[in-house]
């Protein structure tokens, strides 16, 4: 099993990003579990025809521990286990300890035992990257970060906020960085601007993702561009990104 953080600022595309992975995966016969981890709770509606699960915290918060994980996961397309953290209430706690909370009781309902994923996805929102979003890169639950980040200015600043915090762990024998992933904003010499981004702090990049109406059209009916049309240039390039993820748990094995 190999569990991968995907993060990046508000509105670039993680979402978009993270569900199109776990359904090229499910499409290539992996267990996929995607944990959305954001409190507008969207991580995994283009899975689901447009209808997350009911948000672990809300769901806690309303009816107590569930009697089973059926009441808190949806199955989605390629057979994708989907759940959403969801957010404290607005004013009072922190979201990294909702996502501690949400991601103990996964563990002590048997959840990974459950579902038996070949691979973990979690999709994570961080324009701060302060101690609670750090949790998953920090807390152990993550083997691989990878950034999804345009070439835009405050995305690659986020994106070289996220490295920052992420080396801070570097002696903990934390999750390690994967690569970035280009959603492209159509900017002038943008893959060139991402790809010398990536030589400066040390990493690379693992996917570009052009920009491309399919997705947003597919969005529309709630379903990613590869369930779709798992024949279009841009589904190629999320079945490119989905190998990619199941060679880091085969280095890791190796390793």
């Amino acid at each position: 099993m190999i569990k991968v953080a995907i993060y990046g600022k508000g509105g670039i595309g993680k979402s978009t990003v993270t569900s199109s992975i776990s359904a090229a995966l499910g499409l290539e016969g992996h267990n996929v579990m995607q944990l959305g981890c954001d409190p507008k709770t969207d991580s995994t509606i283009n899975l689901l025809g447009g209808t997350p699960p009911p948000p672990i915290l809300q769901y806690l918060q309303e009816n107590g521990k569930p009697d089973t994980l059926d009441a808190i996961v949806k199955r989605g397309f390629g057979n994708v286990a989907c759940m959403e953290v969801g957010g404290p209430t607005p004013g009072v706690g922190c979201f990294g300890r909702g996502m501690l909370t949400a991601f103990d009781l996964l563990d002590e309902m048997g959840a990974y035992e459950a579902y038996r994923p070949d691979v973990v996805l979690y999709d994570i929102m961080a324009d701060v990257v302060c101690g609670g979003i750090a949790v998953p890169m920090r807390e152990g639950f993550a083997d691989k970060v990878c950034i999804v980040t345009s070439g835009e200015k405050m995305a690659l600043l986020a994106a070289r906020n996220i490295i920052t915090a992420l080396r801070n762990f570097a002696d903990r024998n934390y999750a390690e960085l994967g690569g970035l992933i280009l959603n492209c904003r159509d900017m002038d010499n943008e893959v060139e601007r991402v790809e010398e981004f990536a030589h400066e702090m040390e990493t690379s990049v693992i996917g570009v993702i052009p920009r491309d109406t399919a997705i947003h059209r597919f969005e529309e009916d709630g379903r990613t561009v590869v369930e779709g049309d798992r024949s279009l240039a841009t589904s190629e390039r999320f079945f490119d990104l989905a190998r990619t993820i199941v060679d880091f748990g085969a280095g890791r094995n190796a390793a």
